[in-house]
């Protein structure tokens, strides 16, 4: 049985981030001397945010071919969700996240790499797949299209 050629998935992971910035040659700079390159998310998606140490599990729930890329900052105990542009209606009941505004930038690692306190728990693989925001919701279980009382926002 062939072994997957995971050198090929991190190169169409990579350039796929790095094509969702206007300047990818310098998102492949900034990884070549081993930094978070910062890329904005308005173009191709938006990152719902959650808590590491309380969400991880919710990744589990959600099946693989629903699920597109999750970063995870070990050391700020911070999980980010790609999802659609479309998603920030879907989830703005979602309590358990915080959908970041188009523009905000994710400081993201190479897809291969593990980059000052950040991993992808699910890599991007170039295919443009983000995690379909029904499921996510779903994922953080009973309550999860709540919304909080307007006394307690």
């Amino acid at each position: 049985m062939a072994l997957p050629n995971f050198a090929h998935q991190y190169e169409a992971g990579d350039a796929w981030l790095a094509e969702c910035c206007p300047y990818p040659d310098l998102v492949h700079t900034t990884w070549e001397s081993e930094a978070l390159a910062p890329i904005a998310s308005d173009t191709r998606w938006l990152a719902a945010e959650a808590q590491l140490a309380t969400r991880y599990d919710a990744l589990a729930r959600i099946p693989v071919e629903l699920r597109g890329p999750v970063l995870a900052d070990l050391v700020q105990d911070k999980m980010w969700w790609l999802v659609p542009l479309s998603a920030a209606g879907e989830l703005a009941g979602v309590r358990q996240l915080r959908v970041q505004p188009p523009g905000w930038s994710l400081h993201c690692p190479p897809t291969g790499w593990h980059l000052d306190g950040r991993t992808w728990l699910t890599r991007p693989d170039g295919s443009g797949q983000l995690t379909d925001a029904a499921a996510l919701a779903a994922a953080l279980g009973p309550g999860g299209y709540r919304r909080l009382p307007a006394e307690a926002s």
